[in-house]
């Protein structure tokens, strides 16, 4: 089969590659619908990770089952599924507490850039749709499987509330989605902190009531003064970097929340500053498969559209140009069809 391999920063090919196999018998093998780059993808990508030897890349899918190990009873060939980006058994004391994506037998996906993808523990971390479903919900239902359910859990660890105050702190995918998320919620303010006029027109689409485009200092001197001084009930932290994440504490009201998703880099949180402030700040990678059921019915409803954060579609064959357009900031997702 083929798939996408990372070789160094900037060189991602397409290649062929070991088939995906049946492993343990708690295993099963999808025929990749559609997949897609994640914006962790990039950090790799730019060299702010290590690569050592290549490696194939991807976490983000949708498919078809092709074949299932011995002890897979719920699931059978043919059947669409959604999965997560993060393994669960979904037995397990931590699953069983809402976090599959701390199971004790949890497996990060990371081979999803390919023709074939193998599941492991697919018992607890498929979830089959009624039947096929059109293509066109095929993008929303990607999404799901990482943005979508990160930017609800970035919203549901904020503790956004029906008529609250919530901060987007990025505007990538999983901000996006957030904002879609703090909407579903209601939030009666969404405020989306953005300098990308596309990314400012769909937030505004999925729910934002205000853009902010100063970062830093400016962006929370721009928060307290649209917020009477005091800072916002919730704030979403989907980016990752120190900056954003100092943005998003500082942004915040004493007894407000911070959520903070994206993957952190070079960040260090002052405990003092912390404790003084009164925010409380939860995160971590999202419990996807809590949330799938509940997800893939607002997608296939219509209620939510979070496929529109794919404004590139490329064959997965040119999955590189995908990197090059999103580390460009051309788009804001590359959706790969093989």
């Amino acid at each position: 089969m083929r798939g996408a391999m990372i070789y160094a920063p900037g060189d991602v090919r397409f290649e062929t590659v070991d088939d995906a196999k049946i492993l343990h018998p708690t295993d099963a093998v999808i025929r990749t619908a559609v997949t897609c780059v994640c914006g962790s993808d990039l950090w790799p990508y730019r060299g702010a990770e290590p690569i050592g030897d290549p490696h194939p890349m991807g976490h983000e899918y949708v498919g078809f089952v092709e074949r299932v190990g011995s002890e897979v009873t719920s699931l059978r060939p043919g059947q669409f599924v959604v999965g997560s980006f993060a393994t669960s058994d979904d037995t397990c004391a931590n699953c069983q507490n809402g976090f599959q994506s701390s199971c004790l037998h949890r497996e990060f996906m990371s081979t999803c850039q390919a023709e074939y993808v193998r599941i492991p523990n697919a018992e607890g971390t498929l979830v089959a749709t009624d039947g096929v479903p059109d293509e066109t919900f095929w993008p929303g239902l990607l999404a799901v499987s990482d943005v979508m359910g990160t930017g609800w859990w970035a919203a549901e660890a904020a503790e956004v509330k029906p008529g609250s105050t919530a901060v987007v702190v990025g505007d990538g995918a999983v901000g996006l989605c957030g904002v879609i998320a703090a909407k579903e919620m209601g939030a009666e303010r969404i405020i989306a902190m953005s300098r990308h006029e596309p990314r400012q027109k769909l937030a505004r689409e999925f729910g934002a009531t205000d853009i902010v485009t100063e970062r830093g200092d400016e962006g929370v001197a721009r928060i307290k003064e649209m917020t009477a001084g005091i800072g916002a009930d919730s704030v979403l932290e989907c980016v990752g970097t120190s900056e954003a994440m100092r943005q998003a504490l500082q942004s915040a009201r004493p007894g407000g929340n911070v959520g903070f998703v994206g993957v952190p880099h070079e960040v260090a949180i002052d405990g003092q500053e912390l404790f003084f402030s009164h925010v409380g700040l939860r995160g971590g990678p999202a419990p996807v498969r809590r949330y799938l059921p509940d997800l893939i019915g607002r997608v296939l409803s219509g209620r939510i559209e979070p496929g529109r954060v794919f404004d590139l579609t490329l064959p997965l064959e040119q999955v590189a140009e995908g990197y090059r357009a999103m580390d460009e900031r051309r788009a804001i997702k590359a959706l790969l069809k093989p």
